[in-house]
């Protein structure tokens, strides 16, 4: 039995504020065509999407429809299942689940967490694949509590109950290699600055051992593919995002992981990598150096961050990176010497002129140049702000 497992696609999602559909669209082709034209010619028995298909619970229509695109291709030739993640609404994501095809299973509703997707390979082996979506706290306690008490308020105790629910399952079923996909935050695991927090009362991970007894926990919500570890018997993994989505992701390789199950014995995963659409990177330095250092070339068509150490911010910045760089997301201004000054006691705030902290301001929310007349208003505004305080100082001293 082969699994192709994949996650996290957050179709719909922006790149600071660029839009990413292509790039989207250009990493899904990938998989399509590893599930259509398998490697070493072993077919594909079923695609395991692991949640967060969606970045948003309503998502754009062309975003949808590269969704509709892609499964419709995939189904075609192998088997998808699909669980909801956190970004996704379970209600519209489960939409027709009990009208599509066979080869097309949508689970998003907890109360059928234990009822398996029953597959049988080509070469013979049988596998239940138990869809568990992302579980709300709040609502998952009180319909996992089988008619109880509520389950104590924590990702811990709903996952660990429908793990149970899992197993209870499995009882009945001899000869039955299991996976469990589930969309969480497994403790040892490593997450980025691009998920978006799940923590109830302070605490959002859970132990990996509620997937003990499962030959293969297919997860989602990280995007760095990893293993955060395992019990005996039980392997354990992310595969990430297909597509970087922040700078923090930049390093990280991308990849979707084929899973081998054989009738008896250990699971087997190989990391297959997808291609970035473009790469990105995080440039710092003066801007005279970084406009013509012949080394830098290699970052000409990539997404890239730059931090500009001059000691003075220079003129019409954004413009004059972007005519070497035309993909730059994001600007930087930090003036050599300023943490030093920083650590020393004074602020950065007293020592700059207001309109400079101005334009870094506007640049890093419109990602843009700060316009004269957008400067005037900031500046007046800090004027007004600082003369309310005056006033307030003046009137406690009186």
């Amino acid at each position: 039995m082969r699994l192709l497992h994949t996650s996290d696609w957050h179709l719909g999602r922006t790149l600071h504020g660029v839009d990413l559909h292509a790039a989207q669209a250009a990493v899904l082709e990938q998989i399509c065509r590893l599930v259509e034209d398998p490697a070493g010619g072993v077919p594909v028995d079923a695609v395991l999407l692991a949640g967060d298909v969606y970045d948003r619970g309503v998502p754009p229509v062309e975003s949808v429809r590269l969704f509709e695109r892609t499964l419709a291709r995939l189904s075609e030739v192998t088997t998808v299942v699909v669980t909801s993640g956190n970004h996704d609404s379970a209600v519209r994501l489960g939409y027709g689940a009990g009208l599509f095809r066979e080869r097309i299973r949508m689970i998003t509703d907890p109360a059928r967490l234990d009822v398996p997707v029953l597959i049988e390979g080509s070469d013979g082996v049988r596998v239940a694949v138990y869809g568990i979506p992302y579980l709300d706290v709040d609502q998952a306690r009180v319909l996992l509590a089988g008619g109880g008490d509520p389950l104590p308020r924590s990702h811990q105790a709903v996952l660990g109950a429908a793990c149970d629910r899992v197993r209870a399952d499995l009882t009945g079923r001899a000869g039955v290699r299991s996976v469990v996909m589930a969309h969480a935050f497994v403790a040892g695991g490593e997450p980025s600055d691009s998920e978006r927090s799940i923590a109830v009362g302070g605490v959002d991970r859970v132990a990996v051992s509620v997937f003990a007894g499962i030959d293969y926990a297919a997860l989602g919500h990280l995007h760095g593919p990893q293993s955060p570890g395992g019990v005996e018997g039980t392997v354990v993994r992310y595969p990430g995002s297909p597509l970087r989505y922040s700078f923090a992701e930049q390093d990280q390789r991308k990849v979707v992981l084929l899973v081998d199950l054989p009738t008896v014995g250990p699971v087997a995963v190989t990391p297959v990598e997808v291609q970035q659409p473009r790469p990105m990177a995080t440039l710092r330095g003066h801007l005279d150096d970084l406009l013509s250092d012949a080394s830098l070339a290699a970052h000409e068509r990539s997404w890239v961050r730059v931090t500009v150490t001059d000691r003075v911010r220079p003129d019409s910045l954004m413009d004059r990176l972007r005519a070497r760089f035309p993909h730059v997301l994001q600007v930087r201004h930090e003036p050599e010497g300023a943490a030093g000054q920083r650590r020393a006691g004074t602020t950065a705030v007293s020592e700059r002129d207001p309109r400079e902290l101005a334009a870094d301001f506007i640049a890093h929310v419109t990602k843009g140049e700060a316009s004269a007349g957008e400067l005037g208003v900031f500046v007046a505004g800090y004027e007004a702000a600082l003369a309310a305080q005056r006033l307030a100082e003046s009137q406690e001293v009186a």
